[in-house]
Formats: structure tokens, sequence, C-alpha cells
């Protein structure tokens, strides 16, 4: 039987490219061969990392491959442009068990006007849909009628809501399944997307490596309609003028993650700050007295109206990756409007944090 070479590569951000060519015997590496435009002293290293991983598991995890390179390499040895990390992912997606955006086909779904809660279900049911190949990676825009407070999966909604001050302003809370801070959001006052991917898509990477490479499509979206953005960890989208927004994530057992931002358009700081107390929180540690300096809208930057961003957004990433319209099934939207009614409106769920 002919043995067949596996390719993978991975570039990383900032660095070099690595590339892994490996083939399988009796499910364990063998003639693995790692090459790249990467910097490597001594040269002699490149044998030690070739033979550290030959012999090595099919299964094994991006941990397990990173230790056994890393233990093979004297002291002396020196990386530049890549890790043992970016070795272990060309490895991992030589076989399969990693994938990079340009593996997929994504579905990119323009802004459906929805109540938020659902949306926030849509997140649940869509990482379910993933993972069970009804549909593929998805990107998708959110729309919403209604005024919405949507906390953190750990939030406390007692430290992080004024529910007294959010029901006289016909303001509904809800908690996602995603954790990170509050989002204030009104019909028009931002733009909220959630990322919908295989697990596979980050494998190897800590949270905030993850974060920084799930944002990295709209940070350059944003340099496109003029605004410098940069990441700023842990899960802020950042400006020269400060913050735009935040981004949070949540990987699920069943090998898919959900990963969305939401970003400051037009915001009414002064109602946003009767209803959100951590908000006056932190504009009094910073000593801000106004919270335009904290809350800094796209509109302000931009000179865009929101759907004109939006439609920028999603035309750079068609133009960067395979992509293909699409929409909510119909068994998705009752799925989400079920597990409203049966999870995310119930106070079980909302005060599971009080």
């Amino acid at each position: 039987m002919q043995e067949v070479t596996m390719h993978g590569e991975y570039k990383v951000p900032g660095g070099k490219l690595v590339v892994a060519d490996v083939n399988v015997e009796q499910e364990l590496l063998s003639q693995v061969s790692i090459s790249g435009d990467f910097f490597l002293e001594p040269d002699s290293a490149l044998i030690q990392i070739n033979e550290a991983l030959n012999g090595l598991p099919i299964t094994a995890s991006h941990k397990t491959l990173t230790t056994a390179i890393e233990a093979a390499l004297d002291d002396d040895v020196m990386m530049f442009g890549f890790s043992a990390e970016a070795v272990a992912t060309a490895v991992r997606r030589a076989l399969g068990k990693a994938s990079s955006w340009l593996d997929h086909e994504f579905t990119l779904i323009p802004p459906v006007t929805l109540p938020a809660a659902e949306h926030a279900a849509l997140d649940e049911v869509l990482a379910n849909t993933v993972a069970k190949g009804l549909r593929g990676p998805t990107l998708r825009f959110w729309d919403w009628s209604d005024s919405v407070v949507v906390i953190g999966c750990f939030q406390s909604v007692r430290n992080e809501v004024d529910m007294e001050a959010a029901k006289a302003a016909n303001i509904q809370v809800v908690r996602r399944a995603t954790g990170g801070g509050a989002m204030f959001m009104e019909p028009g006052n931002c733009i909220t997307y959630s990322l919908t991917v295989p697990t596979s898509i980050v494998d190897g990477m800590s949270i905030e490596q993850s974060y920084q490479f799930l944002d990295a499509w709209v940070l350059a979206a944003l340099g496109e309609i003029g605004i410098k953005a940069h990441y700023k960890p842990l899960n802020d989208i950042s400006s020269e003028q400060g913050k735009i927004g935040g981004a949070a994530q949540k990987r699920f057992a069943n090998g898919v993650t959900v990963h969305h931002a939401t970003m400051a358009y037009d915001i009414d700081a002064d109602k946003m700050l009767q209803v959100l107390r951590i908000g006056r929180e932190k504009l009094s540690d910073k000593g801000t007295k106004s919270a335009n300096k904290r809350v800094d809208p796209m509109r302000s930057q931009t000179g865009l109206s929101r759907a004109a961003i939006i439609d920028a957004f999603i035309g750079h990433f068609a133009s960067t990756y395979q992509t293909q319209l699409g929409e909510y099934s119909a068994e998705e939207l009752a799925s989400a409007k079920t597990l409203v009614a049966e999870k995310y409106l119930t106070d079980d769920w909302l005060y599971k944090v009080k």
C-alpha cells in the first residue's frame, strides 16, 4: 500500500510560515519533515524536531506534540519567528485535527431582525447545527427591535444591572451563554455579530490567542473604513480614540466555538449608565466624568451609517474567505424560540448568578 504524505501549514501571527509534511504508519507519525521560512540556530535542531515527532500517535494532543518538541531541544537552541507550538499546529493541520480559515466555506447571514433573546439563543442553536454537520461555519449579524441588556454567562445580575431602572426604562435583561461583560443594546445603537466555527480552527491556541485570531478579520475590515483598530487583551477591540467594543466566546463540548463581538455605533451613554452599575464603577475608577470618553461610537469615527459599516464588514469577509450567502432554517428559528421560552427568559437562567 502506497504511503500518502499529508501536508499542513501554519502562518504564525506576526511571524513565519511553518510547514509539516508527515506520513502515517500503524496510526503513528513517520517521516516527519518540518520546513518553512523561519530561523533556527543551530540548524541541526531541525533534525531533533523531526525525530521528536516521529513515532508519536496521530491522536497526540497539541500539548503532547509541543512538549515532545521542547524536550528534544537543547537549551542553546534559538527559534526565530516560530515556536514548538507553531510546529504542533502545522502537524495537526496536516493530520486534519486542526484547521485554518481557508479549509472552510463560511455561510454569511446578513442582519435579520429578531428579539435579542432569540439571537442569544441562536448562538446555542447554531453551535448544535454546525456540530451535527447541518450547516457549515457561519458568520451572522444581529438586528433587534427591543431594548435589552445582555449580560455574560458568569456575571451577577445584582452587581451588573439596576433592575428597577431597567424595568422603568422598559429594558429587558437576558443572560447569554458566553462569558464577558454586559452589552447595552437598543435598536441601531451597536453592531453585533456571531462567528460559529469548528473548534479545530483554534486548535492549540490559548483563550487569549484565539480571541486575537478570531478578531483579526474585523480589525482589517475596520481599517478599510478608516478606523485604525487593534486588539487589546483579553477581549477588547480599540482604536486610537478609545474602546470600540468587546468580544466573548464559548467553546462548546460538541467541538464548536461561538465567538461574537459587540461594537458601539451610537449609544445613549446616559441611559446606559442609568441601567448598568458596572459602567458607573469603571468610569469612576478611571476618573472619567463623561461616558463618551469610554463609549466611542463608530458613527463619529467613520461618518458612515450602521448599515454601510455592516455591508463593509460582510464585503471584507467575503473577499478574504470562501463564503456563500445564507439564512436561518425554519428548524433553527423554531428551536431558538423554544430555547428562549424554556431557558433564556426564565428566572432560573437569568439569576443563576444573582
